[in-house]
């Protein structure tokens, strides 16, 4: 199979404040920095030797993913790849980025969950580092947070007017604004705070190798 892609260029300055307007092409995308990305895609539970060739965000629907089955796990996917120095998978179906977040955390690694959750709202974020949950929130619900530092951003969520000083209270949304509007700000301060870029050819034209993560996805084109 071929090597994993890296960005060469085309997603830079993207950063991830696009996912805001993401609901239905993916179900979720993890960052780890501190490993390479095949590791990343181990630590989900893939076997590294088994993959396909790159394949686009077009073709991954190609593949067999049955995401639920009743009564056992469904099939999950990532595609792998690299950008802005950290690893990246973006996530198919039923797949392993929220059960296994500290795993993937272990050995000082440092993680950054995203899942839109377009059918069980609110879009939810977590960070992990060094085997442990460190903090995480809803979007639009940031005064709900939890894990061991769930204060980690509050600074920047209120200066970026998600919060008010007191940290309990959100800012009101402008009577223009929808809520991705107030996704987009609240990723603003994710991307900002941890240095995160994801090209948008991601969903598209850009080519990376898929693994099963879990269940049994026909992985052949």
């Amino acid at each position: 199979m071929g090597e994993v892609g890296q960005d060469e260029g085309a997603g830079a300055g993207h950063g991830i404040r696009w996912l805001a307007e993401v609901r239905w092409d993916l179900d979720g995308v993890v960052f780890a920095r501190g490993i390479p990305p095949l590791e990343l895609a181990r630590r989900m539970g893939a076997d590294p030797a088994v993959g396909t060739e790159p394949i686009s965000g077009t073709e991954v629907w190609d593949l067999d993913i049955e995401s639920y089955r009743p009564g056992e796990d469904g099939d999950g996917v990532v595609r792998v790849g690299e950008a802005g120095g950290w690893s990246f998978a973006i996530e198919y179906g039923d797949s392993t980025g929220a059960d296994r977040l500290t795993e993937i955390a272990r050995d000082g690694v440092e993680v950054v969950h995203y899942r839109p959750m377009p059918e069980h709202p609110p879009a939810m974020f977590d960070y992990a580092r060094d085997g442990a949950a460190v903090c995480g929130f809803g979007l639009g619900e940031e005064r709900w947070r939890w894990g061991q530092e769930p204060d980690l951003l509050l600074p920047e969520l209120v200066a970026a007017r998600v919060l008010e000083v007191d940290g309990v209270t959100s800012v009101e949304r402008e009577q223009e604004e929808d809520y991705a509007a107030v996704r987009t700000r609240t990723l603003g301060v994710i991307e900002r705070r941890f240095g995160l870029d994801l090209p948008r050819a991601v969903l598209g034209e850009l080519l990376l190798p898929a693994y099963a993560v879990r269940g049994t996805p026909g992985m052949g084109l």
